[in-house]
C-alpha cells in the first residue's frame, strides 16, 4: 500500500519519544508535527534529520484503512494499546 495523499495521520497520532530537528522534546501523540506541510506531506522527507521512527512507517491497510479519519483512529488505538501498563 502507499501513503494515502493529503492524509499525514502518521504525523499526528503517534508519539515520537526522541528528540529531533524543531522538535527538541519529541512529539506527543495527537500532536500534529511541526514539518508536516499544509499539503500533509512530510517536510522532511529524504531528510537525514527526519526520525528513524517516520522512515520505518510503511503504510498498510491494518493501520490506515480507507480514509484519513480512519488512519487517525487506528493508529490512535495502536498508541493507547502501545503504552506500558
Amino acid at each position: 500500500m502507499q501513503c494515502r495523499p493529503g492524509c499525514g495521520a502518521c504525523c499526528v497520532a503517534p508519539s515520537i519519544n526522541q528528540p529531533f530537528h524543531g522538535m527538541p522534546r519529541g512529539k506527543p501523540a495527537g500532536v500534529t508535527c511541526v514539518h508536516l506541510t499544509a499539503a500533509r506531506l512530510c517536510g522532511l522527507m529524504g531528510d537525514p534529520r527526519r526520525p528513524a521512527v517516520c522512515g520505518a512507517f510503511q503504510a498498510e491497510y491494518a493501520t490506515c484503512g480507507d480514509t484519513r479519519e480512519e488512519a487517525l483512529e487506528q493508529l490512535q488505538q495502536l498508541e493507547i494499546l502501545s503504552l506500558p501498563d
